[in-house]
């Protein structure tokens, strides 16, 4: 058996990566990204630089990700990676690929000066979450992830924008 790689991901490693994500979409029961979806992901990796990406290989052959980009703690005043994905294909799972990436992670954040790592996990899975404990991570009990969707995101900025435009009709130069 081949050993596992990590690397930076690289452009021609998009194909492959995408269909990494198209089963990261089955296993979770999610809907996976559109055609012009999966275009923006891999231009905001490989174009745009908004995201980072470690892949995991065996021979020529990709069997895992992990896609990060950076937050800010203002407590710590420092950087946090945060791990948006970690997935490992389910043939290759038990075989130390999942932990490669996830130290590469770490290496990562703290050659970059970060407080800390953050990720989420979906409740019932119990064996990431058991995985992610045995190695020292702490799940937050006094927090609540909250989530605008785009159709929020749409009505919450229309609301503030016909608020402001209301604003500037109302305020009368005075005389």
């Amino acid at each position: 058996m081949d050993t596992v790689v990590v690397r930076r991901g690289r452009r021609s490693d998009a194909v492959e990566f995408i269909e990494l994500v198209m089963a990261l979409a089955r296993f979770e029961k999610l809907a996976p990204p559109t055609t012009a979806g999966k275009r923006r992901l891999i231009d905001d990796i490989f174009l745009r630089k908004r995201i980072n990406l470690f892949v995991a290989s065996r021979g020529k052959k990709l069997v895992g990700y992990a896609l990060y980009f950076y937050s800010y703690s203002s407590f710590l005043a420092r950087p946090t990676l945060y791990l948006e994905d970690l997935f490992v294909s389910e043939e290759s799972r038990r075989e130390g690929t999942g932990m490669a990436l996830l130290k590469r992670c770490a290496r990562e954040a703290r050659a970059k000066g970060c407080g800390r790592m953050e990720w989420a996990v979906l409740r019932w899975n119990g064996k990431a979450q058991r995985f992610y404990e045995n190695l020292g991570a702490k799940r937050m009990e006094d927090w609540y992830l909250y989530r605008l969707d785009e159709q929020s995101l749409r009505a919450l900025s229309a609301t503030a924008t016909a608020r402001a435009r209301h604003r500037k009709a109302s305020v009368r130069p005075a005389l």
